[in-house]
């Protein structure tokens, strides 16, 4: 017998919205957009950290330094570097895009908002630039901007319809578990009508004390852990929850979810699922695969794109680059018989080595000279006697 009918026994003289509050009789699906939300957040941010430790280099161009200060060091007033690559790879990651606009007073202002025309011919036009609240009334060509696509429809058109599934299924469980260790029980009361509208000298009914006191218990039994209530004539309560056998709801079946959430975006950004959850099983080979499968695109885009906007065409002509380095770098101590060897047997000079580390070339041109030692020169014909003479 439900609560509402041992209510409507007992008080059979009284309208049932007099005593009975407002009761939810069933909850509808949960859309739970924190789902999305989790799991994206937990992959992108992941990313756009590791990629928040770059550093803008200029090779063989002079009068950088401005340059350098607002991209390595203070991109605009309110923002560090860090911070700033940071809200700008996770908008590129979300939004599929990001728009970043260079002011009058030579600050980098990545844009909330905007709309972009689209030109055959001429450049792209952005129009209705909105950086926190601020609608810019310019334009800006494309030719004047920092844009890049980050070109994964997969990720967007993915995540729409596996979140939908997985958010049902989620609300479900938590229904199941929360159904599981809810407590249930049922109140009896002995009364009539006619004395429950009497009213006492606190100028309320008898039926508005007991509402009142039932309100109290049921507080204390959800609120305490302990919890020791008076009995009174005419008001009995009785729990069924410990009676009656319930299998409940392990948190592993909803972890497992989260988890398998966090591992579908990830698969789709590039990410190894390891490296989020800080597991040490394979790291060498994990941080390897992070780096060519998301992270070297992430930097190439962010090079092109530098290098188109800031440098000319004769000026690339006459050797001028852009790198962008200083993201997951290689340890050089970790891999310092690996690069003995290849400095050692001649292999490459070691300015390149330094290069691919993410050092400076060695002053006065020495990092060019070709080394090669004993151990790897060329063995001569007749060189055992020659060593034997001497």
């Amino acid at each position: 017998m439900s609560l509402f009918d041992v209510f409507k026994q007992s008080i059979r003289n009284e309208e049932p919205s007099d005593w009975i509050p407002d009761l939810v009789y069933g909850d509808d699906e949960s859309a739970r957009a924190y789902l999305k939300i989790m799991a994206k957040n937990t992959v992108l941010d992941f990313v756009a950290r590791t990629m928040s430790t770059l550093e803008v280099k200029f090779k063989n161009k002079d009068g950088t330094a401005d340059w350098e200060y607002i991209l390595n060091v203070r991109p605009n007033n309110d923002m560090s570097a860090a911070t700033f690559w940071e809200k700008f790879f996770y908008r590129l990651m979300d939004d599929n895009e990001v728009l970043v606009i260079f002011t009058e007073d030579n600050q980098l202002l990545i844009a909330d908002d905007f709309s972009r025309t689209e030109y055959a011919v001429y450049d792209d036009l952005f129009t209705g630039v909105t950086v926190k609240n601020y609608v810019f009334q310019k334009s800006f060509n494309i030719s004047d901007v920092i844009y890049i696509e980050y070109n994964n429809d997969k990720l967007d058109r993915f995540t729409k319809g596996l979140f939908e599934d997985y958010s049902e299924l989620f609300g479900r469980i938590i229904e199941i578990a929360m159904r599981n260790n809810q407590i249930r029980g049922s109140v009896s009361i002995d009364s009539t009508g006619s004395i429950n509208e009497e009213k006492g000298k606190d100028g309320k009914t008898r039926s508005q004390r007991l509402q009142e006191y039932i309100d109290k218990v049921y507080n204390a039994f959800k609120t305490k852990s302990v919890a020791i209530v008076a009995k009174i004539k005419g008001f009995e309560y009785e729990e069924y929850t410990n009676k009656q056998g319930v299998s409940n709801q392990s948190l592993d079946e909803l972890n497992k979810m989260k988890t398998s959430l966090i591992d579908d975006v990830a698969n789709a950004i590039g990410v190894p699922t390891a490296l989020i959850y800080g597991e040490k099983a394979e790291l060498d080979s994990n941080l390897q695969a992070f780096r060519k499968l998301c992270i070297a695109p992430l930097m190439k885009k962010l090079q092109d794109e530098l290098m188109a906007k800031i440098i000319t065409k004769k000026e690339y002509k006459n050797g001028e680059r852009i790198k962008v380095s200083k993201v997951l770098p290689v340890s050089i101590l970790e891999n310092a018989t690996q690069i003995d060897k290849i400095v050692s047997s001649g292999t490459f000079l070691r300015d390149e080595v330094r290069e691919v580390t993410d050092y400076d070339p060695l002053p006065n041109g020495e990092g060019q000279q070709l080394i090669m030692t004993k151990n790897y020169e060329k063995v001569t014909k007749g060189g055992e006697n020659e060593n034997a003479e001497s």
